[in-house]
């Protein structure tokens, strides 16, 4: 979500899952539940299974983009046994509830996606072969930074005396 353009995209296909809620507060319950490999040529929000208690629907498709600046992010993520996807649905006021915000694999990204609270934000498995595609951006971009401690500067005791008030400059 940055205005410069991303190094590299990974087009996906986004399932979310609605489930009968016990809460009397809401009718349902939705989560995104996975990705798929690349953009199928299916409508959005497609009902893809219903077994009475479950509907999962393909929500659209999106773009994973991978940024230079963020490397070392991916880079902790696939270092998780279980690598993630963050998926960002927002709200609408029609049907279907929601619309398909964004899809990352940058972990802060997708954190930073929570802070409005409105957001619907979910977490699903990267995928195998994505993994690798990200893997190998990382191999060729990622760039370590090097910690530099900073000194302070001593203080001046000279600096911090008081000092006398400007001659003339009296108040009118």
């Amino acid at each position: 979500m940055s205005a410069v353009p991303p190094l590299a995209s990974i087009p996906v296909g986004v399932v979310v899952e609605r489930s009968k809620s016990a809460s009397q507060w809401a009718d349902y319950y939705w989560r995104p539940a996975g990705v798929l490999a690349g953009v199928p040529e299916t409508p959005p929000w497609s009902k893809l299974s219903d077994d009475g208690d479950r509907v999962s629907f393909y929500v659209g498709a999106a773009q994973v983009d991978l940024y230079r600046t963020e490397t070392a992010n991916y880079r902790d993520n696939l270092r998780y046994e279980s690598p993630l996807l963050w998926i960002i649905l927002r709200p609408t006021e029609a049907d279907p509830p929601y619309e398909l915000a964004a899809v990352t694999a940058d972990p802060a990204e997708g954190e930073a996606m929570t802070e409005s609270g409105a957001n619907l934000v979910g977490t699903v498995e990267m995928p195998k072969a994505m993994q690798e595609t990200i893997a190998a951006f990382v191999a060729e971009h990622h760039v370590e930074e090097v910690f530099v401690k900073r000194k302070r500067d001593r203080a001046d005791p000279e600096a911090m005396a008081r000092r006398a008030p400007p001659m003339g400059g009296g108040r009118k």
